[in-house]
């Protein structure tokens, strides 16, 4: 772990250098639309064509990398993971001594894929998204299903330093890229990548979409009207999230024994091998095209 002491360039203002890889892509641009609105000086870098117009469009000035990173207390890296490698290779030799690099996912950093430093930091961190028991007030929260707009969400994030001035920044920047933020909770990078794909990815998002793939069997295989489907599988996952994770109401004993009925036919009896270290370095693996992962 980086325990350099060099000071940040600006936190005597409460504010950073922030340096944007990436400002004109889907995640640069989220990035990107929340910094603007803070008071630290942040520089915009974007190599695509199609990124740079979306990034001037939005009115913003673009920066080259060399010049952005040269003196830049945090470098967001708001790249596809398959690009990480590289563009780490790049640009850590450029940062200068005590800087930090953050990416908002966990799994190139897992893998050991991103050029390193010993006096720069890495960090991760990555949204939570809106909860599903978000107490929400307006439209526009409703509205913000993912975050980052007007919905409050948490982040998790994980720094490889033992400096609590490493950290404020890496808060700092977390709490400004994902705003409106209400808690930041810290891990280690490998508790972030247990978390993010596995938790949510492996388990969560892909009982979302079987949860589409039944209605559409319910719909077009068995004939049920769409709007019927729709409004008792929505209100029920709603029943099942409530009843489930947070035990607002117990389920009725012919639920139970549907439920029952359900894990047999659809779920394996060793499913749980999924939170052994093993398949998390299989997963990743398979998510960033790599043969497997060196330890």
């Amino acid at each position: 772990m980086s325990t350099t002491t060099d000071t940040p360039t600006s936190s005597a203002q409460g504010t950073y250098k922030i340096a944007v890889i990436g400002a004109g892509g889907k995640m640069g641009m989220r990035v990107s639309n929340n910094l603007v609105k803070t008071g630290h000086q942040v520089a915009y870098v974007e190599n695509s064509p199609a990124g740079q117009q979306r990034t001037i469009d939005a009115g913003r000035e673009l920066t080259d990398a060399a010049t952005a990173v040269a003196d830049a207390d945090i470098v967001v890296l708001a790249v596809p993971d398959l690009a990480l490698q590289s563009v780490t290779a790049e640009l850590v030799p450029q940062l200068r001594s005590g800087a930090i690099v953050l990416t908002l996912d966990p799994a190139a950093a897992y893998a050991g894929l991103l050029t390193t430093r010993e006096d720069v930091v890495q960090a991760v961190a990555h949204p939570c998204h809106p909860s599903i028991f978000l107490q929400r007030q307006t439209p526009e929260e409703w509205a913000d299903t993912f975050g980052g707009i007007a919905a409050p969400q948490d982040a998790i994030a994980a720094v490889e330093s033992d400096d609590p001035a490493h950290r404020a920044i890496v808060e700092a920047t977390v709490r400004a890229i994902y705003a409106p933020v209400i808690d930041v909770h810290w891990v280690t990078v490998k508790q972030l990548a247990q978390l993010e794909p596995t938790l949510v990815e492996t388990v969560a998002c892909m009982i979302g979409a079987l949860l589409n793939e039944a209605l559409h069997e319910t719909v077009n295989t068995m004939g049920v009207p769409e709007a019927a489907a729709r409004s008792i599988l929505y209100g029920h996952t709603q029943v099942a999230l409530a009843n489930g994770l947070r035990g607002d109401n117990p389920f009725s004993d012919a639920c139970l024994i549907a439920m029952d009925y359900g894990r047999e036919s659809i779920i394996k009896d060793d499913w749980k091998k999924i939170f052994r270290d093993d398949e998390l370095d299989k997963n990743l693996s398979r998510m960033l095209h790599l043969d497997h992962i060196e330890r």
